[in-house]
């Protein structure tokens, strides 16, 4: 177990590594995960869309500019140790061994497996392990920078083994991250230029592929190594069973659905919920051989909303944000633009125990008593709730209700409009970067009118959103916040003061809140998690009831369309899709009824 108490304890290491140091679910001699088919044959193919729209101009995902591949992350590149998907965060050696965590969490070691190599025979050394840290640290993503500030220094104390140093105090999930990176041949990197994304090269992998054919920004086609020296370690069988993966890039969501309808690749992830909903009918799904379905529906869903950019004078105040929420209507928009699929908002941290939807308990009362008079009181005393409308599209109660907000708020009526006691008109821009979102915002523009507020809608194109972003120059937007069972440092990149300026933060609310970053600092210094959850659970409250966001929606699971030509395990993964767990049974696609057929012979 975990618990390293005693020097025996951190001598010895351990086969996994968990966030509080309690045991992990899988004992050291364990065989396979659960939600595997550890017999699942090999060979195969599947096709998958790319996340991502528009072509990718490089390979790796690990710098800032441009579209890389994110395949390359798991595919490609292994790392230190692999997470499980069954677990809020627990991590299991594959290129290390061991893992040995310093008394006081003062340092992590890794104890590389000596029959590692990289896909060209070399060996997978210490000096590859400080060799990807330090590259990705000066040539990554400003992100790396951000999660990684606390590593103070990183020692290689032989051949296999490797020390990283950390800062003290630092954020519990600094070590399981450390372990997540990726291993990169310092070899094979003399003569690439990192900072660039590799081109359209083919690096030399760690992981369970190789790239084989690049067709520059449209496809890429990943091969298995069948040489690889991890494929029947525990926490790789029944996984990365299919002799090729590619990924197809397509500019156009309505392109890639009828792609997919042709039958020009396998799976598909959906974001629209009439597309799921209606944009694939006919013969083909109604015996089967194409499947709808909503995978990972226990995954922790990403927060979207639209959120004001604080530094605006007309959003200085929280009862005009609160009045504006007010009128956006998400169940009339629900119910005659996304087939009352999606699911409200009511969290930063949706679909997780850290959501605040009970009232708080006696220990979180006590933190959240240090801030009183610099919170909203109903933080103590109420749980809060997205508005909500009857759908009909008729909001009369909640726009009376948004003018005595305003006029609270100093905002009089003066003929068609609201203005301040300076006649200055409440009016706002919203920046949309986003192909299809003005569909939802123009009935929300529409209800903002009626009562006096003008939002102008700015369509933008992808590269000028972005500049635009990183010099905070908007009034509002949409944005992400992604969701996490075991959240850390990089809450500070979405809400953290010190980040509310810096170009290459996701604080895009420009959030400067002294009561935020108390919140957040209790949250990453959290030793239990118990007590990391209590933090959550008032940071969760502090950041809704302030009103910093229009809380959208999220799905039961990930919207997902795939040719019925595949095997499942029977146990799927509580947090992810499963993808990789996933093996052919057909080239072609199956009817139901054939591939109960089929499935009656185990593989």
């Amino acid at each position: 177990m975990l618990g390293f108490t005693a020097t025996a304890a951190h001598a010895a290491g351990s086969h996994a590594l968990t966030v509080y140091g309690e045991a992990p679910r899988y004992p050291e001699d364990f065989s396979h995960f659960d939600y595997v088919n550890p017999d699942a044959p090999k060979g195969g193919s599947l096709r998958r869309s790319a996340i991502d729209l528009g072509q990718f101009d490089h390979i790796l995902p690990y710098i800032d500019k441009g579209t890389g591949v994110r395949a390359v992350d798991g595919w490609l590149y292994a790392p230190l140790a692999t997470r499980s998907q069954d677990e809020p965060y627990t991590v299991y050696g594959l290129i290390a061994r061991r893992i040995e965590r310093g008394p006081d969490d003062a340092w992590i070691r890794f104890d590389i497996d000596p029959r590692a190599t990289f896909a060209d025979g070399q060996p997978v050394r210490a000096e590859d392990v400080r060799f990807s840290f330090d590259t990705l640290m000066s040539q990554g993503s400003l992100s790396y920078r951000v999660q990684f500030a606390d590593v103070t220094g990183v020692s290689v104390e032989g051949p296999r083994r490797v020390r990283f140093d950390l800062r003290q105090p630092h954020g519990r999930t600094l070590p399981l991250d450390l372990a997540s990176l990726p291993v990169l041949p310092e070899h094979d990197w003399q003569d690439r230029d990192f900072a660039s994304g590799a081109g359209f090269s083919q690096p030399v992998g760690s992981g369970p592929y190789r790239i084989g054919k690049i067709d520059n920004g449209r496809s890429i086609t990943f091969v298995r190594n069948d040489h690889w020296w991890a494929k029947d370690l525990p926490v790789n069988r029944g996984r990365y069973n299919f002799d090729r993966l590619r990924v197809e890039y397509f500019s156009d969501t309505e392109v890639a659905r009828q792609v997919l309808k042709g039958g020009g690749y396998d799976y598909n992830r959906e974001f629209s919920a009439t597309a799921y909903t209606l944009g694939y009918t006919g013969a083909q799904l109604s015996d089967g051989r194409l499947q709808r379905a909503h995978l990972g529906m226990h995954k922790p869903q990403d927060a979207q909303g639209y959120v004001f950019n604080l530094d605006r004078a007309v959003f200085h105040d929280r009862r005009t944000r609160q009045a504006l929420a007010l009128l956006w209507d998400f169940q009339w928009s629900n119910r005659q633009m996304m087939r009352q699929l999606y699911i409200r908002q009511q969290s930063f941290f949706s679909n997780t125990p850290l959501a605040a939807r009970e009232l708080p308990d006696p220990q979180e009362l006590t933190l959240l008593e240090g801030l009183r008079g610099r919170v909203p009181s109903e933080v103590f005393d109420q749980v809060f709730s997205a508005p909500v409308t009857d759908g009909s599209g008729l909001i009369r109660p909640q726009q009376l209700k948004a003018l005595a907000l305003l006029q609270s708020a100093g905002w009089r009526v003066s003929g068609d409009q609201l203005v301040n006691a300076a006649g200055e008109p409440l009016s706002f821009t919203f920046l949309n970067g986003q192909p299809g979102l003005e569909r939802l915002l123009l009935p929300w523009k529409r209800n903002l009118a009626q009562i006096g507020v003008q939002m102008t809608i700015r369509n933008v194109d992808s590269a000028q959103y972005v500049n635009r972003l990183m010099a905070r120059d908007y009034d509002m937007i949409v944005t992400g916040y992604p969701a996490s069972l075991s959240p850390g440092a990089e809450l500070y990149s979405y809400f953290g003061s010190a980040a509310a300026r810096d170009p290459g933060s996701n604080n895009f609310m420009v959030l400067r809140d002294p009561a935020v970053d108390q919140l957040i600092d209790g949250l990453v210094g959290a030793s239990s998690q118990t007590a990391m959850r209590r933090y959550a659970h008032a940071l969760d409250r502090v950041l809704q009831w302030n009103y910093y966001w229009v809380p959208n929606y999220y799905p039961p699971g990930s919207s997902t369309l795939w040719w019925n030509r595949f095997g499942q395990p029977t146990v799927a993964p509580l947090y992810d899709e499963g993808l990789d767990t996933w093996w052919e049974i057909s080239p072609t696609p199956l009817t139901d009824t054939q591939m109960a057929e089929r499935r009656k012979v185990k593989p």
